[in-house]
């Protein structure tokens, strides 16, 4: 099993390389410095508390081979979804909750399925990392989710402001994270 855990390392390191990498290209903008660096102070402190409490550490790896192709499967398309939206908004993208001079309302591509497919991608992925290899995991994915969640309705009151006529009617046809139910 220790060829799973090498694959999901080698595949987070690579996927999070190529976003440093990516990062050079996005539009000039503000970072939302006060809500990030609080929303990252709470989630930093509970992963810390659930350390120290043993929840997520150690635990013993998944022996199931189904388990291991489900998980190895979600997380291939949570990574795949994460990096068309990434490739598909372009310039646009930004820090979570940061705010472009000059913003562009992308709806097309994943943004027609949701409004916040990189947020999606990254919590399929995270899924199928606790799928294929420990369950104790998806307390990282739910801390990860509730951040997400945060930072995307951050990022709506922003949008809303920015494209008072666009953005509700899009938001009217379009889930936030999970495409026909939330």
């Amino acid at each position: 099993m220790h060829v799973v855990e090498l694959f999901y390392g080698i595949g987070w390191a690579a996927f999070w390389i190529y976003w440093i990498v990516a990062a050079f290209s996005m539009k000039r903008g503000r970072p939302a410095w006060s809500h990030d660096v609080r929303a990252r102070v709470v989630i930093w402190v509970l992963a810390i508390l659930l350390l120290r409490v043993r929840i997520i550490q150690g635990g013993d790896l998944t022996t199931d081979p189904l388990r291991t192709v489900v998980g190895i499967f979600l997380f291939v398309l949570g990574l795949g979804f994460a990096i068309w939206a990434r490739l598909h908004i372009g310039r646009n993208w930004g820090t979570p909750m940061s705010q472009k001079t000059e913003p562009e309302l992308v709806t097309s591509g994943p943004y027609r399925l949701v409004r916040h497919p990189i947020y999606s991608g990254i919590l399929v992925a995270g899924v199928g990392t606790a799928t294929g290899l420990n369950w104790s995991w998806l307390t990282v994915v739910c801390l990860v989710g509730i951040y997400f969640v945060y930072s995307a309705i951050v990022e709506e009151r922003f949008l809303t402001e920015r494209f008072p006529d666009a953005y509700p009617e899009y938001k009217r046809t379009s889930r936030m994270l999970v495409p026909f139910i939330f």
